[in-house]
């Protein structure tokens, strides 16, 4: 009998670096919280890219509705459909082998009520094949939590800045500053959590509160502008590779610049084309 040791097993069983081979599912995710391990998350919005991150070991793909800025070429995320979300949904699970994919509830999808919310995830389980959804709001969104999970849908709770509610804030603005928006924010944390959500997002949050958000619940907290002491963190992957024109968020780092090297490279092949450099004789047939 082979003698695995505990380092061994730990190693086998983490979220990014991990060498198991099966779908990462919320009980992987649970147990990383236990083990005091932070981890990733990237949004993806195609097969080709998502297979890249799943490769590269991210364990958690969201399919956020982030992708009507980045992707579909609208002005926010409000405009996002169901139609949308499933489409590039799908093409994610599709691009993956390991990887939780998390597909976006959009704005409008889940509002009227828990019923609404249940029709409209179980369309993304059935359809797209995704491990779990994601919605935003705190208090407000817990009986519709509640009713998903106890469907056998996994729900990734989403509090502080929800950017479906742009309109009402009047822009991106950090939550949470102030004793009474503070302790708002930490009611809507754990009224996810009561109703049964696997993890919650908390975006736009002074560090502090989200530290003292990530101690106070037993599931993980996902920053994104949240600090350092969040149980992991999730950016928009064309924020994170430079593909993004323009400012980004004070809150982003980014690890390449691929817009620029994307750019680079089109220039390139116009000018072989105009030149009549490309095609050469090794990419012609006889």
């Amino acid at each position: 009998m082979t003698h695995v040791n505990p380092a061994q097993k730990q190693s086998e069983k983490a979220l990014y670096g991990g060498t198991g081979s099966r779908r990462i599912t919320v009980r992987d995710i649970a147990a990383a919280k236990e083990r005091a391990e932070k981890w990733p998350m990237l949004t993806a919005y195609d097969a080709m890219t998502a297979s890249v991150f799943d490769q590269a070991g991210i364990p958690v793909l969201l399919v956020g509705d982030s992708m009507g800025n980045c992707h579909l070429g609208y002005e926010s995320t409000v405009p996002v459909t169901m139609d949308e979300v499933a489409l590039l949904s799908a093409a994610v699970v599709r691009g993956t082998r390991r990887a939780l994919v998390v597909g976006d509830l959009p704005f409008g999808s889940y509002q009227e009520g828990p019923v609404q919310a249940l029709r409209n995830a179980t369309r993304l389980v059935k359809e797209a094949g995704v491990g779990a959804v994601k919605l935003e709001g705190g208090e407000r969104s817990a009986h519709q939590i509640e009713l998903l999970v106890q469907s056998g849908i996994p729900v990734m709770a989403h509090v502080g800045l929800t950017p479906q509610s742009v309109n009402a804030y009047g822009g991106y603005p950090v939550q949470g500053r102030g004793e009474e928006a503070a302790q708002q924010l930490l009611r809507d944390a754990k009224a996810v959590q009561d109703a049964g959500a696997f993890a919650v997002v908390l975006e736009l949050v002074p560090a502090e509160l989200a530290a003292e958000v990530t101690r106070s619940l037993h599931i993980p907290t996902i920053g994104i502008g949240a600090g350092s002491a969040c149980d992991a963190q999730v950016l928009v992957w064309t924020d994170m590779a430079g593909m993004t024109d323009g400012r980004v968020p004070r809150f982003v780092k980014q690890y390449a610049q691929l817009r620029q090297g994307l750019g680079d490279a089109a220039r390139a092949f116009a000018e072989d084309v105009v030149g009549g450099a490309y095609p050469a004789e090794e990419h012609s047939f006889h």
